[in-house]
């Protein structure tokens, strides 16, 4: 099959499946995994669709998100959800626990059922951070550029921050769940904050309520085996297959 010919076929299936791996791409198109990774990348620099970790994405904007709610409108929605999420994820919490959380407002619910005192917990969320100090927890905040739509710190200086420092849970918010695609969010600065982080995390969770999954947007900050899901349901089953999902409300 000529290259042209051969990408022409994985823009076909990358719109027909909205996200594909690259081991979906070898099996289709019996070829190298160096050969598709080098085709994803020529196509992404073409516009012709998205290069995620492990795969690609469609390039239409009703499928991969790239805006982001402020942080007012984001706390108004699915409510109860968080709260039923965040209640559980404090839960995990233990003695000498080492804990990074990340911005987000599923993760800012989580500080209102935080109980554990012998606990350390260090953020990038500005909002997260003077909640745990009025609750009296030991905290660290990261420093680094404010963004003010989400209320974070974000950018190099963060990432160098984190590179210190190994925790011994991380709890991370994400905007977008996708077996292909992985965890996603629209910011790029913010993406590089939650993949130091959990790389520096001895486990990762993922809070998320059931709206989160089968979405995409621009970034993937980390793959879907690297974390464990905290959600309210499950919508689809495949996600259980690729890694830990817990679910709060049984």
């Amino acid at each position: 099959m000529l290259t042209e010919e051969r990408r022409a076929r994985i823009v076909d299936i990358v719109n027909e499946k909205k996200a594909v791996s690259v081991n979906e791409l070898i099996e289709l198109l019996d070829t190298s995994a160096a050969t598709i990774r080098r085709d994803i990348s020529a196509l992404d620099r073409s516009r012709k669709l998205i290069k995620v970790f492990g795969g690609a994405t469609a390039l239409s904007s009703r499928d991969v998100d790239t805006k982001e709610d402020a942080v007012k409108m984001k706390v108004q929605k699915n409510v109860q959800e968080k709260d039923n999420i965040s209640k559980f994820a404090a839960e995990l919490i233990e003695d000498n626990d080492f804990v990074y959380i990340d911005a987000g407002t599923t993760t800012l619910a989580m500080i209102e059922y935080l109980s554990n005192h012998n606990a350390k917990y260090i953020t990038n969320g500005v909002v997260h951070a003077r909640r745990l100090m009025d609750k009296g927890f030991e905290t660290i905040m990261i420093g680094g550029r404010l963004k003010a739509s989400t209320e974070a710190a974000v950018g190099p200086d963060c990432v160098e921050f984190i590179r210190k420092y190994h925790f011994t849970k991380a709890f991370m918010g994400t905007n977008g769940i996708s077996v292909h695609a992985g965890f996603t969010t629209p910011d790029v600065d913010e993406a590089m904050i939650k993949t130091a982080a959990i790389k520096h995390a001895y486990r990762s969770y993922v809070l998320a309520d059931h709206t989160k999954f089968n979405k995409v947007n621009s970034v993937t900050f980390a793959d879907i085996k690297e974390c464990s899901i905290i959600t309210d349901r499950l919508t689809a089953k495949e996600y259980v297959n690729h890694t830990e999902v817990l679910i709060c409300c049984k």
